[in-house]
């Protein structure tokens, strides 16, 4: 009798264990189900943002047109792009920097062509989309090839230019607006990477201030020639 009792107590031990061991298992599969569910809703999750933020700084609506560079005028200039993004322009660039008057488009673009970026915005645009435009101008990219100025009749709120490159937005706090800025500042179509945009003889009055320069007097005979400006890079 004593032995059937053990005997019985070992396999009543043995069921327990396995009851047991079941329930672990089964706890197991159900954290590494709930952790495994986690860990896709997760790459799900993340995948979903990347694809947010690709698609709201993507410049597939950039316009792109090609403009031969160093044709230097000192008349006025009838563009096609409005703003325009190359071409002709004035011997003496803009200064860059941020304006609150319109400035002449000719010597705008002849800061493009040292590889800045202009951004332009509807005069009647309101102060605090304005403000905000400033801001992201001061602290995306570099503020030393940055044009910020109101333009009137803009095809858009807002258009940011450089050389031969164009996006039109409708907002200040659209994420394509550092974008572009980024790729295009001193982009690789820039036709005079590393002249400056600044400098003594940049033009920093804006366009009510100042007309546009005429050009200058031709030397007698006889007289020396000027010293060459850096303002006809």
């Amino acid at each position: 009798m004593t032995k059937e009792k053990a005997q019985a107590r070992r396999e009543h031990l043995e069921k327990m264990r396995a009851t047991q061991r079941r329930k672990e298992r089964r706890t197991a599969f159900l954290m590494w189900g709930a952790g495994g569910a986690v860990i896709v809703l997760l790459v799900g999750v993340v995948g979903f943002y990347l694809i947010n933020q690709s698609r709201a700084s993507s410049l597939d609506a950039v316009t792109s047109v090609k403009y031969e560079a160093g044709q230097h005028v000192w008349k006025t200039v009838s563009y096609k792009e409005n703003p325009p993004v190359g071409g002709e322009h004035n011997n003496y660039w803009q200064k860059c920097d941020i304006y609150d008057k319109p400035i002449h488009p000719e010597h705008a673009v002849h800061s493009l062509e040292h590889g800045a970026v202009w951004i332009t915005y509807r005069p009647d645009l309101p102060k605090a989309e304005v403000d905000a435009l400033k801001k992201v101008a001061s602290e995306t990219g570099n503020i030393e090839y940055m044009l910020v100025s109101p333009f009137a009749n803009l095809p858009a709120p807002i258009v940011a230019s450089s050389w031969g490159h164009q996006l039109k937005l409708d907002k200040a706090t659209d994420e394509k607006l550092p974008a572009f800025i980024k790729k295009y500042q001193n982009g690789k179509d820039t036709p005079e990477p590393g002249a400056t945009c600044g400098g003594a003889d940049a033009i920093t009055t804006t366009a009510d201030q100042q007309p546009l320069p005429p050009e200058p007097q031709q030397q007698p005979t006889g007289s020396p020639a000027p010293t060459p400006s850096s303002s006809n890079q």
